[in-house]
């Protein structure tokens, strides 16, 4: 199998920098939900976004980012709203008011496309759920001198463009609200004592989720983003316990996964003999998930050997104190 400069740059590069950038963003997030205890939130959100995403299309009669982006945010803040009045009213816990409300909106979500023929803009189940990274195309550059070309830069997809702005958004918020949003997850108590709005940091970060989220949707589908969300993170928070080095290591696992799963998805099953590539989002989904495996094995603090072995250092102590009491 061959694969020139030009086929890669207009086929593969685009593609591969779109999950790169929607894994390295929702993992950020995602740090936050982690932490939180609220690993529910974000599949809430990923789906409960889908009416407004549908209703932003039928308002505005275009697949433009901002006006499905504008719906979605408002479909993430009225799905906080419910859950929390489910919750309230219904007197459930969280996880099952979530579970009530995502389900409701992602149906309705779904209903609405069907109804609405939104099929023939792509705007379907099968893109919700997949994604299309398979079709976001560069057909600018013609070889690697063409990357220095500002022109080529220029009619980069719109996909990779929203992810990219997506994500220094939230590298920007984290990096501001830093001191906030420590505090407001691990106490949220102490940071009300302290004057910070701990509510108000709360709805924050899920309507940053919705925001990444909606980003994300065309190009990777909620599959990804729901792993993405949770399994980078979570991984992180298995090899250390500083939020600082967490947040920076989930960023480089969601690259990671990204860029193993994709070239597993593309290039794997042809370099086996077979005649067709997999589902890329699919294979970083499957991807996260060997990552964290990983990681809940090796952990050097948190993880399963990593325990065995201070269990096992502690033991030796004990022995070794109790055979100096002894003598």
């Amino acid at each position: 199998m061959t694969l020139s400069a030009q086929e890669f740059l207009q086929i593969d590069f685009p593609a591969l920098l779109a999950a790169v950038l929607a894994c390295a963003a929702c993992a950020l997030v995602g740090n936050f939900l982690v932490l939180r205890r609220q690993g529910m939130m974000g599949d809430a959100v990923s789906h409960a976004v889908l009416p407004g995403i549908v209703a932003g299309f039928l308002i505005a009669g275009t697949r433009e980012t901002m006006p499905m982006m504008v719906g979605a945010l408002a479909a993430a803040a009225l799905s906080g709203v419910l859950i929390e009045a489910v919750r309230r009213l219904g007197r459930l816990e969280s996880g099952a008011a979530m579970g009530v409300v995502f389900t409701v909106m992602f149906a309705a979500g779904v209903v609405m496309i069907e109804q609405a023929a939104a099929r023939g803009v792509d705007l379907d189940a099968d893109c919700v759920l997949y994604g299309q990274l398979e079709t976001i195309l560069w057909l600018a550059p013609t070889g690697w001198g063409s990357l220095l070309d500002p022109a080529a830069w220029a009619a980069m997809p719109r996909e990779v463009v929203t992810l990219a702005a997506v994500f220094v958004l939230c590298v920007a918020l984290v990096v501001l609200f830093r001191k906030e949003l420590t505090i407001t997850t691990f106490d949220p108590a102490l940071a009300s004592t302290l004057g910070i709005p701990a509510g108000l940091f709360h709805y924050g970060v899920v309507l940053l989720v919705a925001a990444t989220a909606i980003a994300a949707f065309e190009a990777v589908g909620s599959i990804l983003v729901i792993a993405m969300l949770i399994a980078p993170p979570a991984a992180a928070r298995l090899l250390t316990d500083r939020l600082g080095v967490q947040l920076v290591l989930s960023v480089a696992l969601g690259v990671l996964a990204a860029v193993a799963g994709y070239g597993a998805a593309a290039f794997g099953p042809l370099l086996l003999g077979g005649e067709h590539s997999l589902s890329a989002a699919g294979m970083i989904a499957v991807a996260s998930g060997l990552i964290l495996a990983l990681a809940a094995l090796f952990g050097p603090t948190h993880g399963v050997l990593g325990r065995r072995r201070a269990l096992g250092r502690l033991r030796g102590a004990g022995a070794v104190a109790a055979e100096g009491r002894s003598s």
